[in-house]
């Protein structure tokens, strides 16, 4: 079973896509977020919803 960590962000209407674009991907690239869910409001703002596994590290002993 997978388990995963979350993180929201909203993301005003007035941000331009091209840097909306730029804080989700450096999110990805250096948080090695993925993105689970992006929610438009009617106002134009949206919600993103980023997720990254949990890594459990088991004993070897």
């Amino acid at each position: 079973m997978l388990d995963y960590s979350y993180m929201d962000i909203y993301i005003p209407r007035d941000l331009t896509r091209e840097a909306a674009r730029q804080l989700l991907t450096e999110h990805a690239e250096y948080g090695r977020w993925e993105l689970a869910r992006v929610r438009v409001h009617p106002d134009g703002s949206r919600h993103v919803r980023l997720r990254r596994k949990v890594l459990r590290v088991r004993s070897t002993l």
